[in-house]
């Protein structure tokens, strides 16, 4: 999912899914299924769930073959295993409001692995509604600056029905739209042949909160990292204002 910054939380993400490409696969290849057996089937055309699946798909680098390979299976699948949608809401440490999104079939062990994961790193899990209010939802289409001029690209995006448009980042711009009109501003972006770092429906805070404690954002770090690593775990995001990460260049 700094300031009014979400791109270091995505460019970290990023960076730890290319070193764990695998799983982000299968998580992300999970969300796909589901999208076709309870979105209304294979066809992105009429499945809008399923299309915004394929552009998270393809902005995590997941190749068309996958793509089409896991829609296909899906579709005529006689699997009978069901996957359900819960959400978990807590807090982390220092207060930091957090969303888990998770996909699982035994709601149970999906339940005790997250408390333990607050638990363990100095928060605690809340009850449903004690910090979503604190979001919005946004649909966020991320998009690299180079090679792509700010002036045509916000027309570009406006006209296709974008609410708002970031320059704030240093290496992206930001484009966010209501959740109804994301695959439609996507599609139309895509038509026009730019390529997204990052494309989806996310939780987006209104405020952002520091933590001064080395000690607490150590913890809040593993917090997170947990939550990314755990199977059942599909989306995180959190009112962190992270620090700035260092070039590796």
């Amino acid at each position: 999912m700094s300031g009014h910054s979400k791109w270091s939380t995505i460019k970290r993400k990023k960076e730890k899914t290319d070193g764990a490409r695998a799983k982000i696969f299968t998580k992300i290849g999970r969300e796909l299924a589901v999208a076709v057996r309870e979105g209304g089937g294979a066809d992105p055309a009429s499945n809008s769930k399923l299309r915004e699946c394929i552009a998270k798909a393809k902005a995590n680098n997941v190749p068309n073959d996958n793509i089409e390979r896991i829609i296909k299976k899906a579709a005529g699948s006689s699997d009978s295993s069901t996957y359900e949608s819960i959400t978990y809401e807590g807090y982390g440490p220092c207060g930091i409001a957090v969303i888990v999104e998770t996909l699982t079939d035994n709601r149970n062990r999906t339940a005790g692995d997250i408390r333990h994961y607050f638990d363990k790193f100095g928060g605690n899990l809340g009850t449903q509604g004690c910090v979503s209010f604190m979001f919005t939802q946004k649909g966020l289409i991320v998009i690299e600056k180079e090679d792509n001029d700010e002036d045509k690209l916000m027309e570009d995006a406006l006209e296709a029905g974008a609410e708002d448009f970031s320059t704030e980042e240093t290496d992206v711009y930001e484009i966010y739209t209501a959740p109804e009109d994301f695959g439609t501003v996507m599609e139309a972006l895509e038509a026009k042949g730019y390529e997204f770092v990052s494309a989806d429906v996310s939780m987006i805070p209104s405020t952002y909160t520091k933590i001064d404690d080395t000690e607490a954002a150590e913890k809040m770090q593993k917090l997170l990292d947990m939550l990314d690593d755990n199977d059942d775990v599909q989306n995180v995001y959190h009112n962190w204002d992270m620090p700035e990460e260092p070039d590796d260049e």
